[in-house]
């Protein structure tokens, strides 16, 4: 059975885009556990930039017309079909609408991920806009998939209140650290200076980030050793360091652009916390990534991280996505650290990732959707493999 993801854009993990990281880990976990795997990516460009990989890579040139796919792509899924399972991934995606079609017309059965994009907030920006497109593409679309697959309850929630009558089925990303990382934790005990990071795109309206800086100006007048490091870029940028000069806080807030492989781990294992109080994601890789370092996570719910947060005692949830909770988070957080806590935490970060976030039985799961729905659409058993 073969598995295809389709994407915007080359599942580059050296891009700022969270779909493209998680795809890639994605795919690269499904190959390693022996599935037939490819990813098949529309973009502007052609050329194979990114770094070598363990699975197939087919790119097509996008068209001037976001509803328009490649027409070579409409060639391909002809000549694929009756071998497996298609994956999109992105919601809001027009091109995807008239890929739905042709997958229901060739009858190949697809599994649609939105990446958060059904969010109840994510909803809210654009709403109009949003309900008219629903009304016309978006929910046709829904209605070509066989299963909807959501990264957490925030995204269940927001789909339900949308469309009630599609199948969904929770299933989380899992994580590992790369060999190299994976011996080692956060080690800042040395530094003077209590730092606390973001990794991310600079969206500052998705993300939370103008809320994170007046909460960070709040705990400074408490904490003046209190740094925080923002590993991203963004077209928001120059616009959130406009707001930290305004909150006075800019010699305090470092903005280290975007960072990957060990220069960014490199940076992360200096932090003593990691704040990411989103308010509308999938599954933000970051976060995960931070804490499988040991990494103390300060998330809000929409993270769709919070319920292990909580049940492993590896952070803190934020009740409300507001300055004056995040300080307070900060402020908890900074007290248990002061309190020896440190080491607790971290092991628990870490225990929450070897167990809510093993690769292994989530892979399983996914692959026992891939199945499912083939099984169903073909009527006969799959062979393994």
């Amino acid at each position: 059975m073969e598995i295809i993801h389709i994407i915007l854009g080359k599942a580059n993990p050296l891009r700022m885009n969270g779909v493209n990281k998680v795809v890639h880990e994605l795919a690269t976990r499904q190959t390693e556990a022996g599935m037939n795997v490819q990813v098949w990516g529309i973009t502007a460009n052609l050329a194979h930039d990114y770094p070598q990989r363990n699975f197939a890579t087919r790119l097509f040139k996008a068209s001037g017309n976001p509803f328009v796919p490649p027409a070579e792509l409409k060639e391909a899924l002809f000549e694929h079909r009756n071998r497996g399972v298609v994956h999109l991934h992105g919601g809001w995606i027009p091109v995807f609408y008239t890929i739905s079609k042709w997958l229901k017309q060739y009858q190949i059965p697809a599994v649609f991920t939105p990446h958060g994009a059904y969010n109840i907030i994510a909803m809210q920006r654009s709403g109009r806009l949003k309900k008219l497109y629903f009304r016309f593409f978006e929910k046709e679309l829904l209605q070509n998939v066989k299963v909807v697959h959501c990264l957490g309850k925030s995204e269940v929630g927001g789909l339900k209140s949308i469309y009630t009558n599609a199948v969904t089925q929770l299933i989380p990303y899992g994580f590992s650290c790369p060999d190299e990382q994976a011996d080692s934790t956060v080690s800042p005990s040395h530094r003077p200076d209590f730092i606390i990071g973001f990794c991310g795109r600079i969206d500052i309206f998705t993300k939370g980030l103008d809320v994170l800086l007046e909460g960070f100006a709040a705990f400074k007048q408490r904490v003046p050793e209190a740094k925080l490091w923002v590993i991203g870029d963004g077209e928001e940028k120059a616009r959130l360091q406009q707001l930290a000069t305004s909150l006075k806080i800019f010699d305090d807030v470092i903005f280290w652009g975007s960072r990957f492989g060990n220069e960014k781990i490199t940076l992360l294992k200096q932090c003593r916390v990691f704040a990411h109080p989103s308010r509308n994601e999938g599954l933000p890789a970051s976060v995960l990534e931070a804490a499988s370092l040991g990494l103390p996570c300060m998330v809000s719910a929409q993270t769709n991280v919070d319920d292990n947060v909580a049940r492993y005692d590896a952070g803190y949830v934020l009740r409300q996505i507001t300055a004056r909770e995040i300080n307070n988070g900060l402020t908890v957080l900074y007290n248990r650290i002061c309190s020896n806590q440190a080491e607790p935490l971290q092991q628990h970060a870490r225990q929450m990732m070897q167990e809510a976030y093993n690769w292994k039985p989530i892979l399983n799961q996914f692959q026992q959707l891939y199945q499912n729905i083939y099984e169903t659409h073909t009527g006969s058993a799959l062979l393994p493999g």
